[in-house]
C-alpha cells in the first residue's frame, strides 16, 4: 500500500469517528478518499498519523510524537477496578480515562472491558457498553487503538461469529487494530507454529474485512529458537533448531497484509538476555544474539504497536531485568526508536505490569494512587525522548 492510500484510509477513519460510523461502513468511503488523495483532493484530518519515513543518521527531534503516546489500561487496572464508593481517587473507566487525558496521553489500548460494578456504566461488556466507552474516549480527545482480547484457537462457524462480534465492538470504539495479549502459541515446535500461522492468516484476512489490523503481542519465549530439526524425541518431536526464532518464522509465514505484531520491547530484551544460542541439527551449539530493533527495522510496518515497558538490569534474575516505570530502567529506548525506522508511524503504549507496586526508585510503595503517579512519570519520560 502506498503512503497516499494509507493516509486516505486514515482520513476516512477519522471522518467516521466524527460521524459515528462503523469501520465496515467506511470501507467504501475509504476507496473514494484514496482516489481523491491520489489527485491531491483529500481534505484535512484531526489526528494525523505520520507516514513512515526513514530516520537517517543525522535525524533529530521527538521520537514519539504527541499523538502516538499511549497507555494500555492493564497498567492502571487497579484504578479501573476500584470501588468509587470507597475512595475519592479516580475509579472506573470514565474517571481513569479523564485522568489519563489530563496527564497527556492520546492513545488507549484496552485490556478487556471490565470495571468495578459500582463505577459509572456498570457492566460494559456489550454493544451499549462500548458505545458508552466511546463517548468517554471522544469527550477526552482519546483515540483507542486496540484491545488485548481473545483470539479463537479454532476456526468454526461459532468462533468466527464471536470474532466478528469482537470486531464490531472494536469498530464502535474506533480501533485501528484488534489483538491479543498472548503469543500465537506457547509451543516450541514447528508443527504448532504452522497451525497457528494458518489460523492467523484466516483471522487476519477476516479482520481486514472489518477494516482492522490483527495483531499478536509477544513475550520472551516467542523469541526463543524454534524446534524444527532432528533427531526426534520418543514422541516424534524435533529436538534441535535450524536457528530461526519462533516469531521470526511466524512473520515469514503469515500475510504481511493481514497479520501484525505488537512488540513488547521489555520482553524482547528479556529474550535477548535469555536466548543467546541454539543447538544445530549436527549437535553443535551456535551463538546468536537477538536484536529486537533490527527485527523491527527489517519490516517496520508490520509492527504498528509497541509496548513501551522499561526494565532495570538485574543479571541476578533469570529474566535479566525487572519491570520499572518508564525512564527508571536501563533499556536504551532512544537508540531503539532511532533504529526501527518509519519515524512517527508506531503507536507506543506505555505498560508497567507492577505500576501499583513499584515506583521510580524501584521500591515497593503501596500507595493507592501509585499506578496513576507512575503513568504521569512515565508519560513525561516518553515525551522527553529525542533522537
Amino acid at each position: 500500500m502506498d503512503e497516499l492510500t494509507e493516509q486516505a484510509e486514515h482520513d476516512a477513519r477519522v471522518l467516521g469517528r466524527s460521524l459515528g460510523l462503523t469501520r465496515r461502513q467506511l470501507l467504501a468511503a475509504t476507496t473514494g478518499m484514496a482516489a481523491a488523495a491520489a489527485v491531491g483532493l483529500a481534505g484535512g484530518h484531526t489526528h494525523a498519523h505520520a507516514a513512515p519515513a526513514a530516520a537517517g543518521p543525522g535525524a533529530n527531534g521527538v521520537l514519539v510524537p504527541p499523538g502516538k503516546r499511549g497507555i494500555i489500561l492493564y497498567t492502571v487496572r487497579d484504578a479501573i477496578s476500584r470501588d468509587p464508593n470507597t475512595t475519592d481517587l479516580p475509579s472506573g473507566f470514565k474517571e481513569v480515562l479523564e485522568e489519563l487525558a489530563r496527564i497527556g496521553f492520546k492513545q488507549i489500548e484496552f485490556a478487556g472491558y471490565n470495571q468495578h460494578a459500582n463505577a459509572e456504566g456498570g457492566n460494559l461488556n456489550s454493544v451499549a457498553g462500548a458505545q458508552l466507552l466511546r463517548t468517554w474516549l471522544d469527550d477526552n480527545g482519546l483515540e483507542a487503538e486496540g484491545n488485548h482480547g481473545s483470539i479463537p484457537s479454532t476456526i468454526t462457524d461459532a468462533t468466527l461469529a464471536q470474532f466478528d462480534y469482537a470486531c464490531e465492538i472494536a469498530n464502535i470504539l474506533g480501533f485501528g487494530h484488534i489483538g491479543t495479549g498472548s503469543d500465537p502459541t506457547s509451543s516450541a515446535y514447528l508443527a504448532d507454529w504452522q497451525a497457528a500461522a494458518d489460523r492467523w492468516n484466516v483471522l487476519g484476512e477476516r479482520a481486514a474485512t472489518h477494516g482492522l489490523k490483527l495483531y499478536t503481542h509477544n513475550h520472551d519465549a516467542a523469541y526463543s529458537f524454534l524446534l524444527d530439526s532432528g533427531p526426534l524425541d520418543a514422541t516424534g518431536r524435533p529436538t534441535r533448531s535450524s536457528g530461526v526464532r519462533r516469531l521470526e518464522w511466524f512473520l515469514q509465514n503469515t500475510s504481511p497484509d493481514h497479520v501484525y505484531l505488537e512488540m513488547d520491547i521489555y520482553w524482547a530484551h528479556v529474550a535477548q538476555y535469555r536466548f543467546q544460542s541454539f543447538t544445530a541439527p549436527d549437535g553443535t551449539v551456535v551463538q546468536d544474539l537477538f536484536d529486537p530493533a533490527g527485527l523491527v527495522a527489517a519490516q517496520t510496518t508490520r509492527f504498528p504497536l509497541f509496548h513501551a515497558k522499561d526494565g532495570a538490569s538485574r543479571p541476578d534474575l533469570a529474566a535479566g531485568y525487572s519491570i520499572v516505570p518508564f525512564g527508571a530502567g536501563d533499556i536504551d529506548y532512544t537508540t531503539f526508536f532511532q533504529r526501527v525506522g518509519a519515524k512517527g508511524y508506531h503507536n507506543a503504549m506505555y505498560e508497567q505490569d507492577n505500576a501499583a507496586q513499584v515506583n521510580s526508585d524501584r521500591l515497593t510503595a503501596p500507595s493507592p494512587s501509585l499506578s496513576l503517579e507512575n503513568s504521569a512519570y512515565s508519560y513525561a519520560n516518553v515525551a522527553a525522548l529525542r533522537g
